[in-house]
């Protein structure tokens, strides 16, 4: 029986596939390591961990803080973003991507002398009696400089593909641009917001060089999920691990609710007659 040696053109088509499997089989198989080496009974029992507990809880207290911050101070930002298009825009735009690409230890490094003793405004703050750095607001601070980019921008982008003439039918039916806005933009650009809001509450969850430069590792006042792992690896594996998983399972569930979790919001048409 002879074999049959593939024609060249074929052997070419094999080639970004075998790249792609490779590539696909890098990104899952640590993740699965992760997931295999830890049974349930010792991820439990990870969990239950004094120092998993403390961070655990300051993880979600200062994350949640922060996305209340994001939201509350970044939608405005994004809408002005989406309405005023230029060059001042775009220089802006560009300004508040920097905490995406700079180095988490260098936006440390750049909170600590902005906020810290002898920062520039360390001096202002300690006459009112406030001392940021290794505090659990300093926490929440650094997850929200690094975290903020990725909400304002998939915001700015969820305002910018409203309709032009929406605004239109709203000012003819006598809606001004507080009620178009919140009866409006924001129901329309629910979807967007929801996932930026998403990606900005998992970047928060994740942070570790900010945080450690700016907050310091303070078991209970400073100690984040990232943090705790780091420092349970040094001594146990067990929790290490078991945190490792939950953060896993957290970022998985975020993308699936995502993907799902917005199929009931507010249609055009709603809107529409809501203005």
């Amino acid at each position: 029986m002879r074999l049959r040696i593939p024609p060249p053109r074929h052997l070419a088509a094999l080639v970004p596939l075998l790249g792609a499997g490779l590539l696909l089989v890098f990104l899952t198989l640590p993740l699965a390591a992760l997931v295999l080496s830890s049974g349930w009974g010792e991820t439990l029992s990870g969990l239950r961990h004094p120092l998993a507990v403390s961070a655990l809880w300051l993880s979600f207290l200062t994350t949640g803080s922060s996305l209340i911050l994001v939201l509350l101070l970044g939608t405005p930002l994004a809408w002005f973003l989406a309405r005023h298009p230029g060059r001042l825009t775009e220089t802006l735009a560009t300004l508040l991507q920097l905490p995406i690409v700079v180095p988490p230890a260098v936006s440390g490094l750049a909170l600590l002398l902005a906020f810290g003793r002898r920062g520039l405004l360390g001096p202002w703050l300690e006459g009112f009696g406030v001392s940021l750095p290794f505090t659990t607001a300093a926490v929440v601070l650094a997850e929200v400089f690094v975290s903020a980019p990725f909400y304002v921008q998939a915001a700015a982008s969820a305002f910018r593909r409203l309709d032009p003439a929406l605004l239109l039918v709203a000012r003819s039916l006598g809606a001004g641009p507080s009620r178009f806005f919140f009866r409006v933009a924001l129901p329309l650009s629910a979807r967007g917001l929801a996932a930026g809001a998403a990606m900005c509450w998992s970047r928060a969850l994740g942070e570790f060089g900010a945080t450690l430069m700016f907050a310091g590792n303070l078991t209970g006042r400073t100690q984040t999920l990232p943090l705790a792992i780091y420092t349970a690896m040094e001594t146990d594996l067990g929790p290490a691990k078991a945190m490792s998983v939950l953060l896993l399972a957290v970022a998985l569930g975020l993308l699936l609710a995502v993907g799902q979790g917005t199929r009931g919001l507010v249609t055009r048409d709603d809107a529409q007659r809501a203005a």
